[in-house]
């Protein structure tokens, strides 16, 4: 676990999934359109750990690469229950419910079960946001809040600054070619052993760091930057709207 704060936030919202089972619930919740979902069949939710393997997919660096909900990826590639066919259990899905579900939901698989893990990945963002803002953003760089961009376009809209600062963030690791974009970062959750090296052409060290505070700092990677490394850093967060 990268990030101590996420642990402790999954903690919280599995026990406040234990509390509500059996109580009603808004309409973006399964239970409330009468979908419910099955003791065993249902996948795990989707824990904020980076051991997952699940990094957020993405075309451009420290955006999280999206694997699809959790629980579903031995039939990933397999047939998807038509849109017409997708109905709970009892009751009805809403539209905002149906629209995440469509394409998303393999054959043989409860449709309750996905949108489960959706909500899910939408109770921890806001869960996280209330509590910092920033560690929610990297989480969703680092990849330990999976399939978040789909949870938040079809389910919690509200959230979707979060998704569209992640995608202009670096998680730790080493950043380079066309991935790379020159601006201002700022550390987010940083650890008490973050160091950082850019450099440029030829290998010609540019800027170098560490901080063994564990708060933020903030590093500009300029136009010249051939490769942006980060350890312990946890993830990096762009100043403005691109950095």
């Amino acid at each position: 676990m990268r990030n101590p704060f996420l642990a402790c936030a999954a903690v919280v919202l599995t026990a406040a999934a234990l509390a509500a089972c059996g109580s009603s619930a808004d309409g973006t919740n399964p239970r409330a359109a009468g979908a419910e979902r099955p003791a065993a069949s249902g996948p795990a939710a989707p824990g904020p750990n980076a051991a997952t393997a699940t990094p957020p997919a993405t075309p451009a660096a420290g955006e999280p690469v999206d694997a699809g909900p959790a629980g579903t990826s031995d039939a990933a590639d397999g047939p998807r229950t038509p849109a017409d066919e997708i109905t709970p259990a009892t009751g009805t899905f809403t539209r905002k419910q149906k629209e995440y579900l469509k394409d998303r939901v393999p054959r043989g698989m409860d449709p309750a079960a996905v949108l489960q893990t959706g909500q899910e990945t939408c109770d921890k963002l806001r869960y996280l946001v209330r509590a910092d803002r920033d560690t929610a953003v990297g989480a969703i760089v680092t990849g330990e809040i999976p399939d978040a961009a789909d949870a938040v376009a079809g389910l919690c809209t509200q959230h979707q600054d979060l998704v569209d600062e992640a995608a202009y963030g670096y998680p730790d690791g080493k950043h380079s070619g066309e991935r790379l974009r020159p601006g201002t970062y700022r550390s987010a959750s940083p650890t008490t052993d973050c160091s950082w090296q850019i450099t440029g052409a030829g290998g010609k060290e540019l800027a170098q760091g560490s901080s063994t505070t564990g708060k933020s700092r903030t590093i500009t990677v300029p136009a010249s930057a051939r490769t942006f490394t980060s350890t312990g850093c946890y993830a990096w967060l762009p100043e403005g709207a691109k950095g």
